[in-house]
């Protein structure tokens, strides 16, 4: 896993309420494999993150998604969490943001409550994907084909269910967001 991802920015998006373990096992498998991810957010300063309902550790904001430039980053990945979910997909900014992945056909990762934001951005019709089983109708209303499974890639999009599945998405993270580049210089020879 080491140096597979070597100097790609990737940009993780999250504010107060995130889930910590779907913020923290992510964040320390790109590092592991060679990314450089940066924790944009909200409002400048530090989010406090959430085990469950409890409050949790404190993470130093990198840049304010209102300013932040989808250009400037690889991939994408969304973390969970209620709370951090259902702000995330009320702020304009952030939806753009996570449109905009979408709209250069970069990799995007979500996990648990997270793609409530991509439902919002309006980015999930014909995609098969899952997500925390709450999410399943809203999810479906936004044209996506939901499942119970603990990892889904759908193209340039893999999801996950819940904390339980983090072995899982880390490393389908790790590997879509290594081949990604690989793709597109193949599609570039043909």
């Amino acid at each position: 896993m080491v140096d597979e991802l070597d100097g790609l920015k990737v940009a993780v998006l999250a504010t107060d309420g995130v889930e910590q373990v779907e913020l923290d096992r992510p964040w320390q498998a790109l590092e592991e494999a060679g990314a450089q991810p940066e924790l944009v957010s909200l409002e400048a300063g530090e989010i406090t993150a959430y085990q469950h309902i409890d409050k949790g550790d404190t993470k130093k904001v990198d840049a304010v998604v209102s300013s932040a430039d989808p250009d400037e980053y690889g991939a994408l990945v969304l973390p969970g969490g209620v709370i951090n979910g259902d702000f995330l997909r009320a702020d304009a900014d952030a939806v753009a943001f996570v449109k905009a992945f979408f709209e250069a056909g970069k990799p995007v990762a979500a996990i648990c409550h997270a793609p409530w934001v991509l439902a919002e951005a309006d980015v999930l019709r014909g995609r098969r994907m899952t997500s925390w089983p709450s999410l399943q109708t809203d999810l479906r209303n936004a044209g996506a084909t939901w499942v119970d499974e603990e990892v889904v890639v759908d193209g340039n999009l893999v999801t996950s269910r819940k904390p339980d599945d983090l072995d899982a998405f880390t490393a389908a993270i790790v590997e879509q967001f290594a081949a990604e580049p690989a793709d597109d210089e193949d599609a570039d020879e043909a």
